[in-house]
């Protein structure tokens, strides 16, 4: 299995910098595809991001299945105004924390820079079989046993 490039190495910032091109890409779009659009913000001809970058892909599903405790989220504190970055308690019922007081005017920023925080805190080993666990019915979660 391919572990996810460390800091400073060539195909991490090769990583980060197509993740840039495909946000800077879909400025303008409602949401948040990791695609480069033909023309900026018109997604009728999309190309690279996912599709093209396989390692890219692949990061970006460890990033997604890590556990929720801890995870960095976007909150949007004006409607289609403002958001933030809060992170998640793992906890029923105990709403996340805003990391800092930072402000994001664009919803295609804000994604990016969570992308840059996960990245940093994702270990090398994310996702190797010997991190494997059997998911929610492992009863150390919160969640009630029956």
């Amino acid at each position: 299995m391919i572990k996810i490039p460390p800091k400073g190495s060539p195909e991490r910032d090769a990583l980060i910098a197509e993740h840039r091109a495909c946000i800077d890409s879909m400025k303008g779009v409602a949401g948040c595809s990791i695609l480069k659009c033909g023309t900026p913000g018109d997604t009728t001809e999309i190309s690279g991001g996912v599709h093209e970058s396989p390692l890219l892909k692949r990061v970006l599903m460890r990033m997604r299945g890590e556990n929720t405790p801890g995870k960095l989220i976007v909150i949007c504190t004006k409607v289609e105004e403002e958001w933030k970055i809060a992170r998640l308690s793992g906890i029923r019922g105990v709403p996340p924390e805003f990391i800092d007081d930072k402000v994001y005017t664009d919803e295609q920023e804000i994604q990016h820079e969570i992308f840059l925080m996960r990245l940093d805190e994702l270990p090398e080993s994310a996702g190797m079989p010997e991190d494997y666990h059997e998911g929610w019915k492992r009863r150390n979660d919160n969640w009630p046993a029956t």
